[in-house]
């Protein structure tokens, strides 16, 4: 009798258990298009009651789950810029974001993992994913450098670009050696104040006729007819060693507001911006050498380039990520600046952390301590910019499981009937 209930007993078990798997297949097959999902299949353990070497009683068999945390999900491309998959180990480190009555953002004091970087910019400029869990960085300073002391939700700075006033401008160009005319010759460079305003430079070149190899420089400012001042510039003839034709002998400042400047065998000349304040270094390239301005074989003045440091200001065009995890905020005068950094966030024992709600996970005793890592770096995973990470549940191996854990769970209640058929038959032997 003792084995018919136990019989019944272990079918019991089998009945719990199998809806166990059932449960988690069911969980899986929901989630199977969950971005950063993993997958929980299902581990059973026979329990004995009694088993020696000439008895053996019927136990019961128990489910637990099989987290599958360490198993990577398809990375697909994405069309949103600031979306990561991280292809290899790691999570994402993330804060829980609410809103409270008064419509303000609240951030949560649990910090967690995830492997959804579906991210997104928020109102209040923080980087959400799609359970609304605010990731994790290093912060950088004004410059662009990265902090990698201290974690904190990322926020995003969309203030203004501010600008930098111009303190150089280098000029790249030949001066015909034979100049089909003794006009000036013109080129402007746009340059920049502290306040971001835009002034025009014109450098305006006369061959002198009274000496050879001779040009004189007038400078002036946003069109105006009276120059900032002017300057004499004298090019080698190759004729004394070590100084090649072609390449700039001296610079002397006649008249105005030009003084030389620089340091050592640079030819620099400063030129002043009116209403005073602001001094332009304008760099014509280095004594005795061709890379600058320069008197070679032509007829006609010709323009190389001329850049200068200034940047004017800049509204806030949006964000994009890098695949060492920078995330850059961009501005509409086309400039960038790094705000922060993403990094990868690994454990000893993946599969042991806790599954919490949203696709994220909490440490625990099992799953050892977080390592926080640069994308890439020590057997951390790289980062893949405008890309998300899918589930990974395979439907088609789930729907194997399925119907497996339907015909043990049927074939557990055939014994349940079959038992409580033998029970029958041996109440029915008294009549």
């Amino acid at each position: 009798m003792s084995s018919l209930f136990g019989a019944l007993h272990t079918a019991v078990s089998g009945l719990s258990a199998q809806s166990t798997a059932f449960g988690n297949i069911s969980d899986n097959v929901a989630n199977s298009q969950t971005v950063g999902y993993k997958r929980t299949d299902t581990n059973f353990t026979d329990y004995l009651t009694t088993s020696t070497a000439v008895t053996n009683d019927s136990g019961f068999v128990a489910a637990t789950p099989d987290y599958r945390n360490d198993v990577q999900g398809t990375i697909a491309s994405s069309d949103n810029a600031t979306a990561l998959a991280i292809s290899g180990n790691g999570f994402f480190q993330v804060t829980s974001a609410s809103t409270n009555t008064t419509n303000q953002e609240v951030l949560g004091t649990t910090t967690q993992y995830t492997r959804d970087g579906n991210f997104t910019m928020d109102k209040n400029g923080y980087l959400v994913n799609d359970a609304g869990e605010a990731v994790n960085g290093w912060a950088a300073d004004s410059s662009g450098v990265v902090n990698q002391t201290t974690m904190a939700p990322l926020k995003v700075d969309q203030s203004a670009f501010q600008p930098k006033a111009t303190s150089s401008v280098t000029l790249s160009a030949n001066l015909p050696a034979t100049p089909s005319t003794t006009d000036a010759q013109s080129s402007q460079v746009n340059v920049y104040d502290a306040q971001g305003t835009l002034h025009t430079l014109a450098l305006s070149w006369t061959p002198d006729t009274t000496a050879s190899n001779t040009w004189n420089l007038s400078v002036s400012e946003d069109g105006s007819t009276t120059p900032i001042g002017t300057s004499t510039v004298t090019f080698n003839d190759g004729s004394v060693a070590g100084q090649p034709a072609g390449t700039i002998e001296s610079v002397t400042p006649d008249s105005g507001g030009l003084t030389t400047g620089g340091t050592g065998s640079a030819a620099v000349l400063n030129v002043p911006l009116a209403g005073g304040g602001q001094s332009i270094a304008l760099n014509l390239g280095t004594f005795n050498k061709s890379d600058g301005l320069t008197q070679f074989a032509g007829t006609a003045y010709t323009l190389n380039s001329a850049t200068q440091d200034g940047i004017p200001p800049g509204a806030f065009s949006g964000i994009s990520t890098q695949s060492n995890g920078n995330i850059v905020a961009n501005y509409d005068n086309g400039q960038s600046r790094t705000i922060g950094q993403v990094p990868i966030v690994q454990f000893a024992n993946p599969d042991a952390l806790q599954k919490q709600d949203g696709q994220v996970y909490t440490a625990t005793a099992q799953s050892g301590p977080a390592t926080i890592k640069t994308a890439g770096s020590n057997g951390a995973g790289n980062l893949v910019t405008s890309a998300t990470e899918g589930s990974n549940v395979d439907i088609a191996s789930e729907f194997t499981k399925l119907i497996v854990a339907q015909r043990a769970y049927s074939a557990n209640t055939k014994m349940i009937t079959t038992a409580d058929d033998m029970l029958q038959q041996t109440i029915d032997m008294k009549r």
